[in-house]
């Protein structure tokens, strides 16, 4: 199951920097294109899309690694086995608020469903859209990953502490 995890750990990251790439792309090639004066009118919504998908794949990728910000300057001063249980205090309320996204991230989803791109007609909004409840699963499956490692921890030292 680790190895599955990782390899999405993987990918995500691919996906993130190969969207990141294409942003670059598509909005230097918007740019070069108006100074011609023949803009695509396209290349903004669609970096726009890509932004926000490539946004929350980056945010799994950086939370697997724990390269989010972190003010813990408070937290460091307690003994390890209070800071497990502050962690795991504080990925429950992540994950209260995952799940909160999710759900309303598909109805909101749903409610853009007729929406479209401005230059992309027949491309849903939806879409874009649909990365919220998408990523915040991931981010709630990462953060699922860290609460049980953190319990695994707790009970390794109470193991270390017994014998």
């Amino acid at each position: 199951m680790r190895k599955i995890y990782e390899i999405l750990g993987k990918i995500e990251l691919y996906i993130a920097e190969v969207l990141l790439f294409l942003i670059v792309v598509l909005v230097f090639s918007a740019g070069v294109s108006r100074t011609l004066k023949n803009p695509i009118y396209w290349a903004n919504p669609l970096a726009s899309f890509f932004f926000a998908w490539a946004t929350m794949f980056a945010m799994d990728a950086a939370y697997r690694r724990d390269k989010l910000m972190n003010v813990d300057f408070l937290v460091k001063r307690f003994p390890q086995k209070i800071q497990s249980y502050i962690k795991i205090f504080n990925y429950l309320v992540i994950l209260a608020f995952l799940i909160f996204l999710i759900v309303f991230g598909v109805k909101l989803a749903f409610i853009q469903r007729y929406r479209t791109f401005e230059g992309m007609y027949g491309f849903s909004y939806m879409w874009a859209t649909l990365s919220i409840p998408v990523g915040s699963l991931l981010l709630s499956i990462t953060t699922l990953v860290k609460i049980i490692d953190e319990i695994t921890n707790l009970r390794r030292w109470r193991k270390e502490l017994c014998s």
